[in-house]
Parts: C-alpha cells; structure tokens; sequence
C-alpha cells in the first residue's frame, strides 16, 4: 500500500511540474459583425476565452456617419471612451487582438484599449477585417504601441471574403502553432517577371469592381497554393479626373484565383 502511494504521489507530482499550456484569450473589437466573425472562429477553434470591446458611446449610425464620426475625431486626436475590460488580463501568456481597420489602421477603439491596458511581456496577435487591406500597417502601429510585447504574424480578411474565414483561420492556426493538425507548408513566391496579358487580365478582373483601385499591374510573381493559384502583383496608380493622388504611387495586391471561380484580390499593401 506504501508503494502504491508513492507512485501515485509521483505520478501527480511529474503531472504537476511538466509543461503548461498557454492562456489564451481573444480580445476584440467589432463594428459591423466581421471582426466577431473571425474572433468567434478563433475562440472555437483552440478553445480560448473571449471578451468583446465595447464602446461607451458606440458607432451606431450608418457606414458613412462611422466614418465621418472616426475622420473628426482622428483630426482632434480624440480616442472613444471604452467599457473597462473584465477579463484579468494577467493571467493569459497570448492574447489575439481583434478590429476592423479604419484609415489604414485599427479601429479607435482598439487604439483606446492599448492607451489603457499595458501588454508588456505578452505574445499579442492581430486580426483584423478590412476593405482592401491594413493588416500590415495596424500591425506595425501595435508594435509600436506596444514596445514591450511580441506582436506576433496576424491574420486579415476582406469583409467581401467573409464566407473563406473557416478555411483561412483553420490554415493561419496551424500553420502557426495555435492549433494542432496538418497543413501543407506554402512556397515562397519566386522573383516577379513582368505581366503577361492573361495576367494583367486577372487583375484587372479581381479588382475591377472595387472603386478604391485603380491601377495598372507591372509585375506578377506566382505561386501554388492549397486552394488555387496565388499572384503577388506589383501595381502601379492610375490618375482619376479631379482626385488627389494619396499615398506612395506603387501598391502590391494579392490575388486568388480558384478553378471555377472568378479571381479576388485578398489584400492590399500600400
């Protein structure tokens, strides 16, 4: 009997000391339902909990008075007032940022929150939902805010893409280590050569509906993907009628095209 308890005392000690998985927890922000979306699918799929930031004074108003409301308050330098944060923050190891990007960065409620909370030694990881693009540049921004912490690889989505969230976060946690399972490695995109007219003619058919692009694709480098064929175009601006031009004068798009399927562009990076 004196045997049988040491090795039962042993066998919980062992248990006790060995590796402890991570906390997780996702936190975010969501305008329109997109960023929950893409929150909801992360916290089903490994299990974390999830907490939603919520304004005092909420964007209620249409997509035009949002944006207005977000511009005057940009201009003042004005961050919304948020609902404090419930979850203890201390006790999670990673924590993955949700918010749509506005202005080509995070939403100002996501901006309140890192004004009010102190990251510092956490593994932050963003997501974001976007028009064209933004994941990159929001990206850089947390960093910056966030000194202190390791801002991970994130994951975006055109909200026009909503529907390929599923598959997309499935990949994006594997392939990063959140999610047990198997995945196929992508391949790096070899070195771009200039456009062929049938490649000019997929993008000018994935962004030909989107009123924000217009441009012309200058080189192209491609690549197989687990879904279709991936192209990584270089473009550059196309002058409009009475706009200003903004922003550097070269962008690079990517863009997916599926067998059976019209090609999309995924994302811009300006």
């Amino acid at each position: 009997m004196k045997r049988i308890l040491i090795v039962a005392a042993m066998a919980f000690l062992f248990t006790a000391c060995g590796p402890k998985s991570p906390k997780v927890l996702v936190l975010y922000y969501s305008q329109t339902s997109h960023t929950q979306t893409v929150a909801q699918e992360i916290q089903k799929a490994i299990g974390a909990d999830m907490e939603e930031i919520l304004c005092v004074n909420p964007y209620d108003g249409t997509y035009q008075e949002t944006i207005a409301r977000a511009g005057e308050e940009r201009a003042q330098g004005i961050l919304p007032e948020i609902e404090p944060i419930k979850a203890d923050l201390s006790k999670y190891d990673i924590i993955f940022l949700g918010y749509p990007v506005w202005y080509g960065t995070m939403a100002p409620p996501m901006a309140s929150l890192l004004e009010q909370v102190d990251f510092s030694g956490k593994k932050l990881v963003p997501f974001c939902t976007f028009g064209s693009g933004g994941l990159q540049s929001s990206s850089e921004d947390l960093a910056a805010k966030e000194p202190d912490a390791t801002v991970m690889p994130g994951y975006g989505v055109r909200a026009a893409r909503i529907d390929a969230v599923p598959a997309e976060v499935d990949y994006f946690l594997k392939s990063n280590g959140y999610l047990k399972g198997e995945f196929t490695p992508l391949e790096e995109f070899p070195e771009p050569h200039a456009v062929s007219e049938e490649e000019a003619a997929i993008f000018d058919a994935a962004v030909g509906d989107y009123p924000m692009i217009q441009a012309k694709a200058v080189d192209v480098a491609v690549r197989t993907v687990p879904c279709g064929t991936e192209y990584l175009f270089t473009a550059e601006n196309l002058p409009r009628e009475g706009m200003p031009q903004f922003g550097p004068s070269q962008m690079k798009v990517y863009v997916l095209a599926q067998e059976g399927k019209d090609p999309v562009f995924t994302q811009v990076v300006r």
